[in-house]
This record gives C-alpha cells, sequence and structure tokens, in this order.
C-alpha cells in the first residue's frame, strides 16, 4: 500500500503565522525515480481564503480535486457564500471516507489551510479514508513529510508575520527535499492574509 503513496513523489506543508498561514508544496512528478514534470501542481484554489495540497497518487490527486471543487461550488450555489475551512475538511473526511470500500480508496494525504470567519488560520491533514488530524502550528505530507517534521520542528516559531513566515516555510521545504530522493525539484509557496494572497515559485536543486 506504501508504495502507492511513493509512486509519484511529493512534499506538502501547511504553517500558521499572525492571522496568515503559508501551504508550499514541491514542484517534482515522478514515476518512481524517473522524473516526468518539474512543474506539477499539488496546491489547488478552493476559493481565496482556502486552499488544498494533495499528496500522494497524481491522478488519484487530481480527480479527488475535481470531485471537491464541484461539491464547493454545490455549496456557493446553495448557501451563496463561501465554505469555512472547517466545514470544507469535514466535506473532504466524508468523500474519501465514502470511497473507502469501491476499488480502494483515493491514494491521496490532502493538506487543507484557510482562514475562518475572524481570520484565523485553520490547518489540517488526513489519511487516504479522511481520519484528520488538527493542528496549531503545522502539519506535512508525502514522502518527505519525515524531514519535513524535524525541520518545520525546528525552524516554526508562533505568531510570524508574512514574510518570515515565507521564509520559515521555504526554507524548511527546501531543507526537506533535500533528504528524499522522490521529491524536489523546485518550490511553490503561497502566504495568504486576510487581504492578500502571495504566490511564489522556489529554485531548487535539480540533481
Amino acid at each position: 500500500m506504501s508504495k502507492i503513496f511513493e509512486y509519484n513523489g511529493s512534499a506538502i506543508v501547511a504553517m500558521v503565522g499572525k492571522n496568515c498561514f503559508a501551504i508550499a508544496s514541491d514542484r517534482r512528478l515522478g514515476v518512481q525515480l524517473q522524473t516526468v514534470a518539474t512543474d506539477f501542481q499539488r496546491i489547488y484554489k478552493i476559493h481565496d481564503k482556502l486552499y488544498i495540497g494533495l499528496a500522494g497518487l497524481a491522478t488519484d490527486a487530481q480527480t479527488l480535486h475535481q470531485r471537491l471543487v464541484f461539491r464547493h461550488n454545490l455549496y456557493q450555489l446553495r448557501e451563496e457564500r463561501n465554505m469555512k475551512p472547517e466545514t470544507f475538511a469535514s466535506l473532504v473526511s466524508a468523500v474519501l471516507y465514502e470511497k473507502r470500500f469501491l476499488f480502494g480508496p483515493y491514494f491521496c494525504q490532502p493538506v487543507i489551510a484557510g482562514l475562518g470567519e475572524k481570520d484565523e488560520p485553520f490547518i489540517c491533514t488526513m489519511d487516504s479514508i479522511g481520519a484528520k488530524e488538527l493542528a496549531k502550528d503545522f502539519v506535512v505530507g508525502g514522502t518527505a513529510s519525515e524531514s519535513l517534521y524535524g525541520a518545520c520542528e525546528s525552524m516554526y516559531k508562533p505568531n510570524m508575520e508574512p514574510d518570515e513566515l515565507f521564509e520559515t516555510i521555504s526554507q524548511a521545504l527546501l531543507a526537506s527535499v533535500d533528504r528524499d530522493c522522490l521529491s524536489g525539484w523546485g518550490g511553490h509557496v503561497i502566504v495568504v492574509t486576510p487581504t492578500e494572497v502571495t504566490e511564489r515559485k522556489l529554485k531548487g536543486r535539480m540533481d
């Protein structure tokens, strides 16, 4: 089972700052040790203050993203508002759980990050059948998750401003993917505050 999660390689991390959050991923798409692309998208926008990163099998991640966008659009039509991050996390959990028996689950590990009604950051991750894990500092996912835990543990500080948060999450990501041969080849970082979204691409080691 774990081999399927490692098939394409991935590294995703979300981190909380002072009334802001950052979510970052690597850009490598591989077939085991062979690199196929160096500009693969792993972080998807649900709305201006809510993002999801999908680690795991790339094809399942794309299918799951389409289903989640569809469900969120239905919610917007019916409720005439955007989904709160906590509500969206419950939706993702339910979608994953209902798929667990039908030809196997989606082989994905989602990382969800958003700003709530009072601009309080919310982050969470879950396994492939939707068991949620909430955190107040950072969450990680993908084949580089062990080294990401270590890097984030040593670099994270509470109440970081957006610029410091960007620097911290970028350094943690780049340091971690250097220790994982299935992820890397640059990074993609999004920092979200109540008033703006900053998106940057990182150049990393290309070997």
